[in-house]
């Protein structure tokens, strides 16, 4: 069983601005389509928006290229639902979005902006997410 990923902008920009971490290799296991990244229109629009943020320097080529790999890599959804949970009200988009999914995970570097669990979705940190998908990850290596 694959499981379903869905990550918080800060992992998307984080694995864009340093190509070591937690959260370069969250993306990198997405993209090779070791775990299954789940997005929505409007998450797409959030990471394209903040990739694009002058103050992160990060060429558009590159960020052009991500987000097409993101987008052939990913499941899109529509979520259903309109989520409350989130301390910051943005964030309710990616419950929505992990909802629509049943997703597995919710990776964010905020943890606190989130509840520790919707529905039947568990909120982590990159360094949780990987230590506790590594484990499966490598049953299902060549």
């Amino acid at each position: 069983m694959t499981t379903k990923v869905v990550l918080d902008t800060n992992v998307v920009v984080s694995a864009n601005l340093v190509d070591e971490g937690f959260p370069a290799a969250i993306l990198d296991l997405a993209i090779n389509r070791k775990i299954l990244m789940i997005v929505s229109s409007p998450v797409l629009e959030e990471y394209e928006e903040v990739l694009h943020r002058p103050r992160l320097k990060l060429d558009p080529a590159r960020v052009g290229a991500v987000m097409a790999l993101i987008r052939k890599n990913s499941l899109l959804v529509r979520p259903t639902i309109t989520a409350v949970a989130a301390s910051d009200e943005s964030d309710n988009r990616f419950l929505e979005c992990a909802s629509a999914a049943r997703a597995d995970y919710i990776v964010t570097g905020n943890t606190n902006h989130f509840p520790e669990t919707f529905e039947r979705t568990r909120v982590v940190t990159p360094r949780q997410f990987v230590n506790l998908i590594l484990p499966l990850v490598a049953l299902r290596l060549p």
